[in-house]
């Protein structure tokens, strides 16, 4: 039995634009708390956890990300944020969690290299993006020495998330088979208000695709009725700037309030076919074993259709589903292939039995860490 004492956590999240960096932190640092590890999670914008997480979690403190001249030590709530105490008050944690390459405030980088001088180094680890891309396991545990500013001399390391034993792996919680066991769609539907009459569910989380109007119609003219879930944000206000109606042919359009991170991992285990973007709910598409179509956050020189390509080859997709996400994503004209959700949906479970063989993100990263301390 491990007896080990628990480590604290310091996971440092600056939210860009789409939440999805604190998505991903916030998971992290859920999963970690309960597995009985202390963790803090710094961010600039705290209020985006009052919908994506409203209960908290009893184990992760929330606190402002530090200023030019101060840093935050105690708890706090969403709002307001954690008052400040002087710099030479501070103690990094165990383990400093970099994600997504947010640069540290500087006086963070000061209490690192401090702390080192004490004789308590501290684990510092640079939390990547997620890719099926080769140089993910080429770089994936490899140490980046820090050349510049306070904390000169040391030495932080690249952990790769990813879709091979290779890699950091995928953030999975020990609990979400029992739960997906559980889960019942027609109550979970009845309880959010969604009168569903048998129609096939279809979730919509997206950016702005080129390919809308074409889904829209594809699913219009269909022989089967569907029910377009939209979700808030982006989603929703590229469909409101098609003007279509709530009702065209087989379809209907709904669009859904924000959801909590536990309530959006239920709405993909609840519909028949899931569109999803960026990186969390990507993973969480695939754990639903549902069939599904996955947008990259688009680059201006392109770069996120190799970023598809290694997915859809890492997942084994079948030919039609990599036509889908090529013309989703704006890699060839686009031209809808038919829905094969039969196919799509094997192929997204087969998937999810292999990737479910291997270790998990957070088991590996407690590991890594453990190794190097």
């Amino acid at each position: 039995m491990d007896k080990r004492k628990p480590m604290l956590w310091d996971i440092y999240c600056k939210v860009i634009d789409n939440f999805g960096d604190i998505g991903v932190c916030w998971r992290l640092a859920r999963d970690l708390a309960s597995r009985g590890e202390r963790v803090r999670l710094w961010v600039n914008e705290p209020v985006a956890l009052g919908w994506l997480a409203p209960q908290g979690h009893t184990g992760v403190q929330v606190l402002a990300w530090p200023e030019a001249d101060a840093f935050p030590t105690s708890a706090a709530s969403l709002t307001p944020l954690s008052p400040v105490t002087p710099l030479p008050s501070a103690k990094p944690g165990d383990v400093v969690i970099e994600a997504f390459g947010c640069e540290l405030p500087r006086l963070v980088q000061a209490a690192i290299a401090r702390s080192a001088a004490d004789g308590a180094p501290v684990s510092w680890i640079n939390l990547e993006y997620l890719t099926a891309e080769p140089f993910a396991e080429r770089t994936h545990g490899l140490p980046s020495p820090v050349m510049s500013g306070l904390a000169t001399g040391l030495v932080k390391h690249f952990f790769y998330p990813g879709f091979t034993a290779r890699t950091g792996g995928l953030i999975l919680e020990p609990d979400l088979t029992t739960r997906q066991a559980a889960f019942n769609r027609a109550d979970w539907l009845a309880g959010q208000g969604i009168a569903w009459r048998g129609q096939r569910l279809i979730s919509l989380f997206c950016y702005e695709p080129a390919a809308l109007p074409l889904l829209l119609d594809q699913l219009a003219n269909g022989a089967e009725p569907a029910l377009l879930l939209v979700t808030p944000g982006r989603a929703a206000q590229a469909v409101k700037a098609l003007g279509r109606e709530p009702s065209q042919g087989a379809l209907s359009l709904l669009e859904l309030p924000a959801l909590p991170q536990s309530a959006f991992d239920e709405l993909l285990w609840a519909c028949d076919l899931n569109f999803v973007r960026g990186e969390d709910s990507l993973v969480r598409a695939l754990w639903s074993g549902k069939p599904l179509v996955w947008q990259a956050y688009p680059q201006s020189d392109g770069a996120h259709h190799a970023k598809l390509e290694a997915f859809l080859s890492a997942v084994a997709a079948p030919e039609s589903l990599r036509e889908m996400h090529r013309a989703w994503n704006a890699a060839v004209p686009a031209r809808l292939p038919p829905l094969d959700l039969p196919a799509w949906g094997l192929a997204m479970q087969q998937a999810r039995a292999s990737l479910w063989l291997q270790d998990d993100l957070t088991s590996q990263l407690i590991r890594f860490v453990l190794k190097k301390r």
